[in-house]
């Protein structure tokens, strides 16, 4: 997917957080998502990322391919995703991932 494609998403993404009244002052757990061909190499990518504001998650999906979800503790600033993206894309390609996106939970606000 190219880059300008992804921005233009992430532009698109951190609008609509906005205007739904996203908390951009506070931190957040940002998930990354990837797909890989086999439950070894998205462990190896997994291994790549650690530390306190990190976690990952490896799980098999239903069509035979493994999921990478990794979740980083950060603002949700179009720089700073962008720039973990990048990070992220350096060690997912290398391994035959492919980079799914990414997205953060936002609890829904009570319609009166």
């Amino acid at each position: 997917m190219s880059t300008a494609y992804q921005e233009d998403i992430s532009s698109q993404v951190l609008r609509r957080m906005k205007e739904g009244g996203f908390d951009f002052a506070r931190i957040h757990p940002i998930e990354f998502y990837a797909v890989f061909p086999d439950e070894e190499r998205a462990r190896r990518a997994a291994g790549q990322f650690r530390g306190e504001s990190l976690n990952a998650q490896v799980s098999p999906r239903d069509d035979g391919a493994w999921y990478l979800e990794l979740s980083k503790v950060m603002y949700a600033t179009y720089g700073g995703i962008d720039d973990f993206e990048h990070d992220f894309g350096a060690v997912v390609e290398p391994l035959g991932g492919v980079i799914e996106g990414w997205g953060v939970k936002h609890p829904i606000r009570a319609l009166n």
